[in-house]
């Protein structure tokens, strides 16, 4: 027990310290490693089921992990970006709280107008980094909180995204093209297990079958 805690312990300070400044990463892999097992999970559950045949297993396998493949990286890759999007919006200043937006005025890089906040025509936001200010630390509370919130909403989004719309979408494609070529295979097989007497063509040999069982119903 006492090994127990301590493994356990170490684990919680690990997540704390690598995903702790920043949530919405830990919920990106999290989310991954949660459709990853499920993937395993179905690929396994077929494997092991005795009422399903060799012949569907050997296709049906394939298809699970492919699935399991577009769920994994539909997920990441669409909330990853669109974090990353959020992320860089936050950290360029384009979004902030109106204490980071005095505190950008202040600092020479907005314009408070009458009419609301603008930015200067020359200023790159693409290479500004609001953590890169030599006097960062007088907002780093406020931003911090602010820019995770942000990420979050992003990673959530992005998951909505993947989840509802993107992923079902590749899933349908994979699937149908994956169902036509199972179907082709398998009709291949049935026709290889079909015995006919060799030295005559399937055709001749359905034609003979006929004439037999049709000439038996005939009565004189």
């Amino acid at each position: 027990m006492p090994n127990l805690n301590r493994i356990f312990t170490a684990f919680k300070d690990t997540v704390a310290t690598k995903f702790g400044p920043n949530p919405a990463k830990m919920l990106i892999y999290t989310g991954v490693l949660g459709w990853f097992l499920s993937s395993a999970a179905q690929v396994m559950a077929i494997a092991v089921n005795d009422k399903i045949p060799k012949e569907q297993k050997m296709f049906l396998i394939p298809q699970e992990i492919g699935d399991g493949a577009i769920n994994v990286l539909s997920f990441f890759l669409v909330t990853s970006s669109i974090k990353a999007l959020a992320s860089k919006l936050a950290s360029s200043g384009k979004l902030a709280t109106p204490k980071i937006r005095q505190f950008l005025t202040d600092s020479g890089i907005n314009i408070k107008t009458k009419n609301g906040w603008k930015v200067l025509k020359d200023f790159d936001f693409s290479k500004f980094n609001i953590k890169n200010m030599t006097n960062f630390d007088q907002i780093k509370p406020e931003y911090e909180s602010f820019k995770n919130g942000v990420d979050v909403i992003g990673m959530t989004v992005g998951s909505i995204l993947s989840c509802n719309i993107i992923t079902p979408i590749l899933r349908n494609k994979y699937a149908a093209e994956r169902q036509q070529k199972t179907l082709a295979s398998l009709n291949k097989i049935d026709q290889e297990k079909v015995n006919y007497p060799k030295g005559i063509s399937i055709d001749v040999y359905k034609k003979l079958a006929a004439m037999k069982y049709s000439s038996g119903n005939l009565k004189i």
